[in-house]
């Protein structure tokens, strides 16, 4: 696909790289099948390949149209299409060039509501000691909330076992170090995961450390448009990570999938900073791990054994459905959900069978907050998916699936690390 960039766009960063991006796509429709709105609404607008020749059109007429951003906000950027495409398109950072492009429009060019739920959610989601302070209000008064606010608050984790309580985190005390990033919304929902991961890490000989000075990656920015906000993020982030690595710390972990993704990328976002930033935010996205990545699965099922072993223990398997998120599995492009199926058997789970395993959730970051009835209907069809053999649990590997998928689960819905802790001390 050719395009030729309007006169004012012409000589733009953004117009020469959307312009060798739609370069790729050859209309061939096979993205189309992979697309979850395309599979809900039946629009070729709301397709990978509709959304394409939407943003060609506004880069040849410089400017957005209303039925561009409609259709580019109902993406969820699950980048399921890159995964099918025949061609190699890079629809996800195509699509965040077309939100570029549309948010160079007047802000009054969107409805008064979305343009206070997008502010609202730069301005409070990604400030973590804001959102935690709001959330433990919310949990505090919990008994007293409607039921359609109680179910977006979840209660407050406690004592699991008699051993430990969810919080407790291990002492630095190994040789190898890793640090791990604390998001931005997920240590006011889940700190329980964190911990859980520095309890299992501390078993294997490795201490995992908060990456305190690393603050919200930049993805939710980035992918609503704000594009020089989210990479000014990225080189505090950058500058605060390459201390860490320069300290000793041999990687930098995430237990939230989305966060990594992003964070993976970083020597993307800032390729055309100054030389020593761009060269040193690859740097920081070739050492950024997800967790499952830093955990082998022999030595997981060895120190399983070992405690059951020495304890007395004999317990069977726990059903387990895998939900994989989207960006683990089509956002890092690796074998990486493979190795959490692989984490999970090696703990001694079942994993049972989904039939639709690489449907989004419909979560997708603030998606189920800006696009709440495509979310719903999305999650409606995961869950059927889920729970069709019965699993004690679903595990998944990112906090906004997490938090979506438990807000209409009938089964509890963790982080695999979360599982794997609770049969590790049971």
């Amino acid at each position: 696909m050719h395009a030729r960039p309007a006169d004012s766009l012409a000589d733009s960063l953004l117009a020469r790289e959307a312009r060798d991006l739609l370069r790729n796509c050859v209309h061939c429709g096979f993205c189309l099948p992979a697309c979850p709105t395309y599979r809900i609404t039946g629009s070729e607008l709301d397709s990978p390949r509709g959304r394409i020749y939407l943003i060609k059109e506004m880069l040849e007429q410089g400017g957005a149209t209303e039925t561009a951003r409609t259709h580019l906000d109902r993406c969820l950027t699950c980048r399921a299409c890159e995964t099918a495409c025949p061609s190699g398109v890079q629809y996800g950072r195509l699509a965040d060039l077309g939100r570029e492009l549309i948010e160079r429009e007047p802000p009054s060019s969107r409805d008064p509501r979305t343009r206070f739920l997008r502010l609202a959610l730069v301005s409070v989601a990604t400030r973590r000691h804001l959102f935690t302070a709001l959330v433990r209000i919310g949990q505090a008064i919990r008994p007293a909330l409607p039921a359609a606010l109680k179910t977006l608050v979840p209660a407050r984790k406690v004592r699991q076992s008699t051993t430990h309580d969810v919080l407790d985190w291990p002492a630095a005390r190994h040789p190898r170090r890793m640090a791990v990033l604390e998001g931005c919304v997920q240590r006011g929902l889940a700190p329980q995961i964190n911990a859980a991961a520095a309890r299992v890490l501390d078993r294997l000989g490795i201490s995992l450390v908060a990456a305190r000075d690393v603050g919200c990656c930049g993805a939710m920015e980035h992918h609503l448009g704000r594009t020089d906000a989210a990479r000014d993020q990225a080189r505090r982030n950058v500058t605060a990570s390459t201390r860490l690595l320069d300290g000793g710390y041999e990687a930098i972990v995430s237990t939230a999938s989305g966060c990594g993704t992003f964070a993976k990328d970083y020597g993307h976002v800032l390729r055309h900073a100054d030389a020593s930033i761009a060269g040193t935010a690859a740097r920081v996205g070739a050492a950024t791990r997800d967790l499952c990545e830093v955990i082998d699965p022999a030595a997981l099922a060895a120190a399983i054994a070992a405690i059951r072993k020495d304890r007395g223990l004999s317990c069977g398997p726990v059903r387990v459905a895998w939900q994989v998120p989207c960006s683990l599995e089509h956002g890092q492009r690796s074998s990486t959900a493979g190795k959490v199926e692989a984490l999970l058997r090696a703990a001694g789970c079942e994993l049972v069978a989904t039939h639709d395993p690489t449907l989004c959730c419909g979560s997708a970051g603030t998606y189920s907050i800006l696009q709440p009835e495509l979310a719903r209907e999305l999650r409606t069809r995961k869950l059927d998916s889920l729970l069709g053999d019965q699993p004690a649990a679903i595990a998944t590997a990112n906090i906004g699936c997490l938090e979506h998928l438990r807000q209409a689960s009938a089964v509890p819905v963790r982080h695999w690390i979360e599982i794997v802790d609770s049969i590790l001390f049971a």
